[in-house]
């Protein structure tokens, strides 16, 4: 209830992200699912297709929101909230609004030996989300994507 209430009192700006942002997770969590990655990529990309925004009226502190919006619902549904679906939904929602974005894929391994990944995104060299576990760990990067089509 209490979060509810919270929601409730929101901008309606946020409350608009927010559920951008549920529906772009959901999305990309059935995407990983159901379809080979490339495919998703590309069913991404079409919906970052046509979108115009003023580039110049476009501010840091939007991508912020972006960030912060697809960090709320990932924390609330873990389910649909790992690393990498958040990293491709942020990546969507930011490519819409021409922000630069890359996408970043790293591997490293635990003090087991067990292999980890991580997904984290960046723009213009700092990293924008997924920056707390690369402080924990360092991961090997295996792939970087500046464009969804990529």
């Amino acid at each position: 209830m209490r979060r509810l209430c919270r929601f409730l009192h929101l901008s309606w700006t946020d409350k608009a992200l927010l559920v951008r942002a549920f529906f772009l997770l959901v999305t990309v969590r059935v995407g990983l699912s159901c379809l080979p990655f490339q495919t998703l990529r590309k069913l991404l990309a079409k919906t970052t297709e046509g979108r115009s925004f003023n580039v110049q009226r476009y501010q840091a502190d939007q991508s912020q929101g972006v960030i912060w919006a697809v960090g709320v619902v990932g924390r609330h549904f873990p389910s649909i909230g790992t690393c990498l679906m958040q990293a491709l939904a942020a990546h969507a929602l930011l490519a819409r609004r021409h922000y630069p974005t890359q996408l970043h894929i790293g591997v490293t391994r635990d003090g087991k030996g067990k292999f980890l990944g991580h997904a984290w995104l960046e723009s213009n060299g700092n990293v924008i989300l997924g920056g707390e576990a690369l402080r924990q760990q360092h991961y090997t990067p295996l792939l970087a994507m500046d464009h969804l089509e990529n």
